[in-house]
């Protein structure tokens, strides 16, 4: 089998990367090793943002192209990507003159913007103010959140919708340059030839391009980030950024509606494999909490963590936190081409993506025009979510409030087509607890490539945090006898 492309990576940048090429009509096959933003993919801080800190680098050109694409990815996916309001208290790490004028610029780089713009903290706001131990002024500005994996999914379900083949649980073995073609080998047994070859492999991608017997230009970092999850912390649905005496910042923020999310950190590693919390970073990321918060949080609380391992652009920084987050696209055309990813962000991903067949144009014969910049995500094509939300109650009463918001932010309108002809709660099949059932996990397996329990319950959704043991035990074995 011949295709125009062969995508190493089933990560956001090879996905989105996916996604652009499709809808290009490029004829292609992306092969993921694991699953689906098995590592570095789902492993963010869940947010599409600007990279407020980034501005302290004097990364302009990035915070600017991350908020206009902040303002796309808000339109074109607002079931999974929604504004967040974000309390940066002002407790003397850095300037206030600083503080303001960094905000300054983040609410104008991008240009016009429908998120609100930063303002100081009043005394009215209550809410805002009532978790902090002791600081009483600070800002208040806005970025959005975001579900990590669903997002990397959801391009994978726009590119195979244009026709690509996705592949998961199927490795490149070698490839190499034959008579103006790649030739690969894959783990499934296949071989297949790719007129170009994408290298977004993320931590693995050094790794992958010995494999095809390249050199690279490009430098990486591996930079681990982890992150801590404790019962919830304070009520409402906005974060805390959190400066810390070293001079890095910590994200707070709610999370699967009973908990909240703490992180990140950035510690160089030698290996994708290192991507396991270390105590110290337990007792980093508590003590960036308890610097701040009234409520006191100790190691033993946290009930889950992740860590990612970042291949970020080696640009020479003396210290992880001020590596670029810019990505490089290092183009290799001495025979059929080789275009590897290095560095990224979720945020960036369809920036880069469009960037990435951009280049591939010209030694590959065809004339890009850019396919994803006003196009809707799977499930994202609504005006507005909340009416969509309130019809969705409307259509499937039996869901309740949580679940229906849960499975509405999670599907989006394919919720029309996993529901359809449903009217009572005992056609959704077998439950197995938060609101999770057999409808659901039919639907991850048949339409989302979800082989496994853990795919469904900590990928494609959550709910393995709200799920008890012996309830993450029964999904398995019903999974092992069902699908």
């Amino acid at each position: 089998m011949t295709y125009d492309l062969l995508i190493i990576g089933g990560g956001i940048n090879g996905t989105a990367i996916a996604r652009e090429a499709a809808l290009q009509g490029l004829k292609l096959l992306l092969v993921e090793r694991d699953d689906l933003a098995s590592h570095t993919s789902s492993a963010s801080t869940k947010l599409i943002h600007g990279g407020l800190r980034y501005l302290e680098f004097y990364e302009f050109k990035l915070v600017a192209e991350a908020l206009r694409e902040r303002e796309r990815l808000v339109k074109a996916a607002p079931h999974l990507i929604y504004p967040m309001n974000f309390v940066l208290p002002h407790d003397g790490q850095r300037p206030w003159w600083m503080l303001r004028a960094g905000l300054f610029l983040y609410d104008r780089l991008g240009g016009k913007m429908s998120l609100p713009r930063s303002r100081g903290l009043r005394a009215r706001d209550t809410a805002y103010l009532a978790p902090l131990a002791r600081t009483r002024r600070g800002f208040v500005y806005s970025d959005a959140w975001v579900d990590d994996s669903r997002l990397t999914l959801l391009n994978a379900l726009d590119a195979a919708g244009a026709g690509a083949e996705i592949a998961t649980r199927t490795a490149l073995v070698s490839a190499r340059r034959e008579d103006g073609l790649w030739r690969a080998t894959l783990s499934d047994g296949r071989q297949v030839t790719a007129r170009a070859l994408v290298n977004a492999a993320g931590p693995w991608v050094s790794e992958a391009l010995g494999r095809l017997g390249v050199n690279a230009r490009a430098g990486v970092r591996l930079v681990k980030g982890s992150h801590i999850v404790v019962p919830r912390l304070f009520a409402g649905d906005h974060g805390y950024i959190l400066q810390q005496p070293d001079g890095r910042i910590v994200f707070a923020i709610p999370y699967e509606r009973d908990f909240t999310e703490i992180g990140t950190t950035d510690v160089p590693v030698d290996a994708p494999e290192d991507a396991r919390i270390d105590e110290a970073e337990i007792a980093y990321l508590c003590a960036a909490v308890n610097r701040h918060f009234t409520r006191q949080i100790t190691p033993a609380e946290v009930v889950s963590d992740w860590s990612g391992v970042r291949p970020l652009y080696d640009d020479g920084a003396s210290e992880a936190r001020q590596i670029t987050r810019d990505y490089v696209l290092e183009l290799d055309t001495r025979g059929p081409a080789l275009l590897s990813i290095f560095g990224g962000k979720i945020t960036t991903a369809r920036h880069l993506a469009e960037e990435a067949v951009g280049k591939l144009a010209a030694p590959m014969g065809f004339t890009h025009r850019p396919q994803t910049r006003a196009r809707p995500f799977p499930g994202g094509d609504m005006p507005d979510f909340a009416r969509f939300l309130a019809n969705v109650r409307r259509t499937w009463p039996f869901l309740g409030e949580a679940r229906s918001l849960r499975m509405a932010r999670a599907y989006g309108t394919m919720l029309h087509e996993m529901l359809r002809g449903m009217s009572r709660e005992a056609q959704l099949g077998e439950a197995f607890g938060a609101g999770f059932t057999e409808a659901e996990a039919r639907w991850m397996h048949a339409r989302e490539w979800a082989r496994s329990p853990e795919d469904a319950l900590d990928r494609r959704s959550k709910l393995g945090l709200n799920l008890n043991a012996a309830e993450r035990a029964a999904f398995a074995h019903w999974w092992a006898r069902t699908l």
